[in-house]
């Protein structure tokens, strides 16, 4: 009988492990082994012992590993406009510097660069995976590759011409061609990702409900983030813009609502029914005044939710430990409940919930034998963080992206003591001072 103990990539002990899946679970003194970038065991350190030889073994007894956090709506490349145009109203700020600077500005060489630099403050903070809505999906997902990240790449469509093209149909022909070119790349996966219904026809919306049927995509848009773009939508068709979309067919387990700020209790019920998803952004919600997403309710109705930083011209952080301290808290005061959303549900919206919404959670969200090891360590020993009783309370309500030690992504480190390994910060800070030059107003 061959009693060879099986050589494994690596072996992870911590002095706390959340899985997510089972919800609610916390194990202590664990061990993670990965192999060819998979999860392939989770079991109680005392039973290590001759199972396993790890080419490497990390060591984490202050620790708590969690999955890699999912960010679900994001502008990546935005980073290069972070702060550039602060304290206005959506519309305001969109119409008067937001889309003037894109305009002016936004290239493939800007896409790309804005990417690398929010991919790289993406890991610092122990997220994994990110969906992203922007123009040049190519040079986003070149960036992405760059740098050892997992992106949804969102396939941009919008009924005005921009830098990068010249209509709906050019845009969702340009955006079908960077998929079927990175179709093979194990960190990549794609999104139909129509701007809004503000911007978007009925005929272009036709379009993409055929695609994601067809090849079958997340459609992902933004969707009642203000009380204005309700408004508008009964002016111009007469119905608010959920029934529009009901009507056009787009309801479904496909739909990535993003914001769903402002819903009546019908509308959570029509969610709800059709499956369809919410990528909360409370921090973006906040800054522009948007409103409180009733996340309790929807939670109660069964809709899945996500949480998103948007794009760090709106919030201005990348920080998915700021969403789910925030998303918990606006919960609790929306509802006028203390229990609404505890910290296990707000963990799970920034992990298997985004992975969920994005057709993802077969392979990531969770610490799941079977699953691709993208992981994220938080170190507790730290004096405000003494003492710990439960940390997965701290996670929700104590911890902060600067307690991210180590990240993995597919079982390859990206982040060892709270430093990008591969990327070099100093050659970010200063490619991002060049674009600021260039578009300082």
């Amino acid at each position: 009988m061959n009693t060879a103990v099986p050589a494994v990539d690596l072996v992870i002990e911590a002095r706390w492990m959340v899985p997510v899946d089972p919800p609610g679970v916390v194990l202590e003194n664990h061990a993670l082994v990965v192999n060819h970038g998979r999860i392939i065991d989770l079991l109680p350190q005392s039973e290590l012992a001759g199972r396993f030889s790890p080419l490497s073994r990390k060591c984490l007894d202050q620790h708590v590993l969690i999955p890699g956090l999912v960010n679900l709506h994001t502008h990546a490349a935005m980073t290069l406009l972070r702060g550039l145009a602060d304290d206005l109203p959506l519309m305001q700020w969109l119409h008067h510097h937001v889309w003037p600077a894109e305009a002016q500005h936004v290239s493939a060489q800007f896409v790309h660069d804005g990417t690398l630099l929010a991919c790289a403050e993406m890991l610092r903070g122990g997220i994994t995976c990110f969906n992203d809505m922007y123009f040049f999906p190519k040079a986003a997902a070149d960036a992405v590759l760059a740098s050892g990240i997992r992106a949804a790449i969102g396939l941009i469509t919008v009924d005005f011409p921009s830098n990068y093209a010249a209509d709906a149909d050019d845009y969702l022909a340009k955006g079908l061609a960077v998929r079927d070119q990175l179709l093979d790349e194990p960190l990549l996966s794609f999104c139909l990702a129509p701007h809004a219904p503000y911007t978007v026809s009925e005929r272009s919306f036709a379009r993409v409900l055929t695609l994601a049927e067809q090849i079958e995509l997340p459609i992902h848009l933004h969707l009642h983030e203000t009380a204005q773009e309700i408004d508008d939508s009964l002016q111009r068709f007469a119905v608010r813009p959920i029934e529009r979309l009901r009507r056009l067919g787009l309801l479904s387990p496909a739909l990535i609502a993003v914001h769903a700020v402002h819903l009546s209790a019908a509308e959570i019920e029509m969610l709800a029914q059709h499956g369809c998803s919410v990528a909360h952004c409370p921090s973006s919600n906040l800054k522009l005044a948007s409103g409180i997403a009733p996340i309790t309710q929807l939670s109660a109705s069964g809709v899945n939710i996500g949480l998103g930083t948007d794009g760090a011209a709106s919030n201005n952080r990348l920080d998915l430990f700021q969403e789910m301290r925030l998303a918990a808290l606006l919960a609790k005061e929306e509802a006028g409940r203390a229990d609404a959303i505890n910290a296990h549900r707000v963990l799970h919206m920034a992990t298997l919930g985004g992975a969920r919404a994005l057709g993802l959670e077969a392979s990531i969200g969770s610490l799941t034998p079977g699953k691709a090891a993208d992981l994220c360590a938080v170190r507790l020993n730290d004096l405000a963080l003494a003492p710990c009783y439960d940390p997965v309370s701290h996670l929700a309500y104590a911890v902060g992206r600067e307690h991210v030690s180590a990240v993995w992504v597919a079982g390859r480190m990206r982040v060892e003591n709270g430093q990008l390994i591969e990327n070099n910060e100093t050659g970010l800070i200063k490619l991002a001072l060049l674009w600021q030059n260039k578009i300082r107003p």
